[in-house]
């Protein structure tokens, strides 16, 4: 059985050192881990196939909240508890990041910052709930999947994959979808804050991908932006 987790004040010092993958919807993230997890790298992700049998839960309430709540916001649910919802996949990563085992590499797929990202977007805010997530532990870097709206569109079947978090509107159009992704990787970007990053071109193929970062995560290189 797994040891419990310290409290919340004791959690960043005792976290192993991690890295960070994220991108806009359809970088390609989901791929790049599973090939990632073949080499040795421990990959944490709220995708099912990560999440172990006895975490299933989070796989019901990731689910759920697609399916359901957010279809239901300001009609049959208020924004702090989809908001809440929502929390349970941010903390899922946090408690995985934490209990990691140092002695391998830890790549956390997103973290918080997409969802909070994401959040803001959607206009659900919860200034409370977000102040704590952004006293998780800090990553050592992130791993920033860079793609186009315009390729991004095309692997989501011309919007025939997407799901109301991942665009503007009602319902899915390119305009909605361009506009999102563009607005998306802008707070993303800026969430990061000082944390370095690696910008990495997420159009070359899987193999320059997986390599890419392998070799990130072995010298540490990283680069700020201009934000």
């Amino acid at each position: 059985m797994m040891p419990l987790l310290s409290p919340t004040r004791e959690v960043a010092r005792s976290c192993p050192e991690f890295s960070v993958v994220l991108g806009p919807d359809y970088a390609g993230k989901s791929t790049l881990l599973s090939e990632l997890a073949t080499h040795d790298v421990q990959c944490v992700s709220y995708d099912d196939s990560f999440v172990r049998p006895e975490c299933s839960l989070v796989n019901d309430l990731r689910d759920g909240f697609v399916s359901r709540a957010v279809r239901g916001l300001g009609t049959a649910y208020s924004t702090d508890f989809v908001i809440t919802l929502l929390q349970t996949s941010v903390v899922y990563l946090r408690d995985q990041a934490v209990q990691a085992d140092s002695d391998r590499p830890v790549v956390v797929d997103s973290y918080y910052y997409k969802v909070l990202a994401k959040c803001v977007l959607a206009g659900m805010v919860n200034d409370d709930l977000f102040a704590w997530w952004r006293t998780f532990p800090r990553p050592s870097r992130v791993i920033y999947l860079d793609v186009d709206p315009e390729t991004a569109w095309r692997r989501s079947g011309e919007g025939a994959l997407l799901n109301p978090f991942e665009h503007y509107g009602q319902v899915p159009t390119w305009d909605g979808f361009q506009r999102f992704q563009t607005d998306l990787r802008l707070l993303m970007i800026n969430e990061i804050g000082a944390v370095p990053m690696s910008l990495l071109d997420a159009t070359t193929g899987v193999g320059q991908t997986v390599a890419a970062v392998r070799r990130t995560l072995r010298s540490g290189d990283a680069e700020q932006l201009d934000r």
